[in-house]
């Protein structure tokens, strides 16, 4: 029995970076000698164990052979003939597939890879100083969710570029189907994975590049050669600028419901209708119904759901607050229901700040619009709104006329702030 550290940890500490979490290999073993040793089985598809002081995974060294189309269509094989090397061969990129022996790492989790130490059978090392994504064998074709792994590494490393046998091969795949294959859980997962890292474009780039893009989000996929009207710079076209957007909301460290509300916001400019272009009149009511088709496709989380919606329908109006007055301040915040969930409100004026300056030259522009409309929400909600309903109601008012009296005291409040 032998355990190796393998992966990630290897991976990030030859690049310089931080070590997060360790992956753990264990060859020679059964899964009986694992749980007589004190380690608890978790996994449900193949042999994961966790240790039984620090609980850091372990799995026991597989191969795996294709059986069926799809992500799950998989024979795995865990036994103690299967050595390191095999194990390794069925990884997803040759940075992914190193090793170390468990002996080097210190008991705070501390290692040193030099060289010596090292099993790299498929030259991981050398890809990493050339900053290279390269599948380990052949047998990636296997795994449609590769593709999406490789584009989120790609937002990671976002020096590396991915090569161009790999680059092929998962064209390949997309032109089988295997893209068609994939689960809802599984794109939602990497696809919020990928919007998270450091320029979540690049993950864009890549499944485009491929031919994935047309597939998973065949809305988004058509935002690239769609005119931006004039005043937004019309060498840029609407794919290039969501690009723009969503990596200007990872440089703001923004939540994953702000970076997803940024991803979808434009997605009605796809349109082909003549009438529309070129000033995309109407697009935020079609960008809210499109949304809505892909949130139900991969299955997003209904909280991140409903901030998208909100910026899609509302995000030119949040950009033309500048001129409004009290009242229609007042409708858009109701509309946005600030009132009860001002957070989500906050959230959608960021995801529109970064829409403003996901522009050239426009980056590091201010976006007054958002003190503005938080200061006229600030105002609105000081309203005593049980004072004005008792005193609607002491006046003869009942139902939807006492809403109006609140609405008007609001109106007021900000009429008077903005004085």
């Amino acid at each position: 029995m032998e355990t190796y550290l393998v992966g990630g940890a290897l991976r990030d500490r030859l690049l310089g970076r931080p070590v997060s979490d360790h992956d753990w290999l264990v060859v020679g073993a059964t899964p009986e000698e694992m749980t007589a040793r004190g380690y608890l089985p978790v996994g449900r598809d193949f042999p994961v164990f966790l240790h039984p002081r620090t609980r850091e995974e372990y799995a026991l060294a597989r191969t795996e052979r294709k059986s069926a189309p799809g992500y799950r269509g998989f024979t795995i094989h865990a036994a103690p003939d299967v050595t390191l090397e095999q194990d390794l061969a069925r990884r997803d990129l040759t940075v992914n597939a190193i090793a170390m022996p468990a002996e080097f790492v210190g008991p705070d989790g501390q290692f040193e890879p030099t060289p010596e130490r090292l099993a790299d059978p498929f030259h991981g090392r050398r890809d990493l100083a050339q900053k290279l994504l390269r599948h380990v064998t052949d047998a990636f074709r296997e795994d449609p969710v590769r593709i999406l792994r490789v584009a989120r590494f790609a937002a990671r490393f976002d020096d590396f570029t991915v090569a161009a046998e790999t680059m092929a091969l998962m064209r390949e795949m997309v032109a089988a189907g295997e893209a068609d294959a994939l689960v809802p859980e599984r794109v939602w997962q990497e696809l919020s994975r990928g919007l998270m890292e450091v320029r979540p474009s690049r993950m864009f780039e890549v499944l485009r590049a491929c031919g994935a893009l047309a597939v998973l989000l065949p809305e988004v996929d058509r935002l690239w050669g769609v005119p931006q009207p004039e005043a937004h710079h019309p060498e840029v076209d609407t794919g290039v600028h969501l690009m723009m957007v969503i990596d200007t909301s990872a440089r703001l460290q923004a939540p994953l419901a702000v970076r997803f509300a940024c991803l979808m916001h434009d997605l009605g400019k796809g349109t082909t209708d003549p009438e529309a272009l070129p000033r995309h009149i109407g697009h935020e009511q079609r960008s809210a119904e499109l949304l809505q088709a892909v949130c139900e496709r991969w299955r997003v989380p209904v909280e991140i759901r409903e901030l998208a919606e909100v910026v899609a329908r509302e995000h030119g109006n949040i950009h033309r607050s500048g001129e409004l007055g009290a009242a229609a301040l007042v409708r858009l915040l109701e509309r946005c229901d600030a009132f009860r969930k001002p957070a989500r409100f906050a959230d959608a004026l960021l995801a529109c700040e970064c829409d403003a300056r996901g522009r050239l030259g426009f980056e590091d522009r201010a976006y007054p619009q958002r003190e503005r409309l938080l200061g006229a929400l600030a105002a609105a909600a000081g309203v005593a709104t049980d004072a004005v309903a008792r005193a609607a109601q002491q006046s003869g008012a009942t139902g939807p006329r006492i809403g109006e009296a609140i609405h008007r005291a609001r109106v007021q409040a900000v009429a008077a702030s903005m004085r």
